[in-house]
């Protein structure tokens, strides 16, 4: 039997005690090659003990428990006597943390920080720097085999990174036991759906099945304004598909995801509300014909599933593919999706992205794109009043994906993709650029 990797890597965890700054601690522990894994701070002690932990660090600020329940839930968190390092605002006092093991630290520069958690993970912890994507790559291909056995597996292929290199994985681990399905739910930007037929039927061949669902998801769509309703509605329609596609090819055992770690922590916080939804996150329902998930990506951050691609040997032009979220246009598209606002957008976010590409900005901007608002306003258009959408072009610098910052494009770059959109897009009076930070915004606008 495989060892369970992580917990064999002795990991440190992060328990999170709300706030923006767990996954960012999470981000600085992994670029020193120590794995770990963020917790709500009520996880089962228990559960926790079972991972083998080389130490905690304690991030965020305290809720509103008393003294008593907070120490409650962490007796058997001090029981192990373990080194503890706080984070952030003061969280504890006499009655709470042990002071002979915790060292209390409050946020302040980055670079002090850094030094800080390097100290503590390989001083104090005695932390080893043995989180290596090689050695993971082994790993997963063998996870995979003792997993799938000789059972066929069924992926949903977006052809996006995580997808991709869920893809390429799976092949080298089963070969012609992987059968990937293609769903085109009518959400897709321009020209997708030709662009991952080429890229994967070459490989694929037959096992590639292309799915035309886009009246149904649209149909599902109506009327259906609320954010966390849409990406419910098509995260359950995926998830019917893949059934129904399941029974039609006969016995596929395994459904696999492109799961990742940021989709994990996003779908529900330390206090157990839900950033935004995930489709992929969840478990897997009772009525669907298969025996399990297949998710070898779960435990990684997006530049991480970008080395193991690289290591994998996928193409540049995956490896740097636009980041897409499941629920397609249709959390790009504020309120009421329909076949007309999906139309603009698509012809919108083809300026935006062709327009940051020309400008060599593909290495800067982690992701770049269009949102067509709920929002009309008044314009002028060969002398005449019109009252069309408003365009926004989102575009951010991000390594994790967990935080982001706006981009400072150039003027220049704006004003062309400005004037393209307004002169290229029917029923568009206006473009403005989004310059918000993630946190306190996230990266999609819904």
């Amino acid at each position: 039997m495989v060892s369970e990797f992580p917990v064999a890597l002795k990991p440190l965890l992060i328990l999170d005690f709300g706030g923006s700054g767990s996954h960012l601690i999470a981000r600085l522990v992994r670029s020193l090659k120590v794995y770990c894994e963020i917790l709500p701070y009520h996880a089962n002690p228990q559960d926790i003990a079972a991972k083998k932990p080389a130490g905690f660090i304690f991030a965020g600020n305290p809720h509103t428990e008393s003294k008593g329940s907070l120490h409650r839930c962490h007796e058997g968190i001090f029981a192990l006597g373990l080194p503890i390092l706080s984070i952030g605002q003061t969280m504890h006092d006499e009655e709470n943390l042990p002071k002979d093991r915790c060292l209390d630290f409050q946020i302040l520069h980055s670079s002090e920080v850094a030094q800080k958690i390097h100290s503590f993970l390989f001083d104090i912890c005695g932390c080893c720097a043995n989180w290596q994507m090689e050695e993971y790559l082994e790993y997963s291909l063998a996870k995979i085999r003792e997993q799938v056995g000789h059972k066929q597996v069924l992926l949903g292929l977006s052809g996006g990174l995580d997808s991709s290199v869920v893809c390429s994985l799976l092949y080298r681990a089963v070969g012609e036991q992987l059968t990937a399905v293609f769903v085109d739910h009518g959400l897709l930007r321009k020209n997708e759906r030709a662009e991952v037929e080429a890229a994967f039927r070459p490989q694929l061949q037959e096992k590639l099945i292309v799915i035309d669902a886009s009246s149904r998801f649209l149909a599902r769509l109506a009327k259906i304004s609320e954010p966390e309703q849409k990406r419910k509605i098509i995260g359950a329609e995926f998830i019917d598909v893949f059934g129904e596609t399941a029974r039609s090819l006969g016995q596929l055992d395994f459904l696999a995801q492109g799961t990742i770690y940021p989709d994990i922590v996003e779908s529900k916080s330390a206090d157990g509300k839900v950033i935004k939804s995930h489709h992929n996150v969840g478990g897997l329902p009772e009525d669907l014909p298969f025996c399990g998930l297949v998710e070898p990506l779960r435990h990684l951050f997006k530049d991480e599933v970008r080395e193991l691609g690289r290591i994998l040997g996928l193409p540049k032009s995956i490896l740097t593919r636009q980041p897409f979220p499941g629920p397609g246009l249709a959390v790009r598209v504020i309120g009421e999706v329909t076949e007309e606002k999906l139309a603009i957008l698509r012809e919108a976010d083809f300026v935006v992205r062709e327009e940051v590409e020309r400008a060599n900005f593909t290495q800067t901007a982690s992701q770049y794109f269009a949102v067509l608002t709920g929002l009309r306003s008044v314009g002028i258009q060969d002398d005449l009043r019109t009252y069309d959408y408003t365009i926004a072009v989102r575009a951010v610098s991000t390594e994790d994906f967990m935080s982001a910052k706006w981009l400072r494009l150039p003027h220049e770059t704006l004003d062309t993709i400005s004037q393209r959109i307004i002169s290229e897009t029917p029923h568009v009076s206006r473009v403005v650029y989004d310059i918000t930070s993630k946190p306190p915004a996230t990266i999609e606008w819904e």
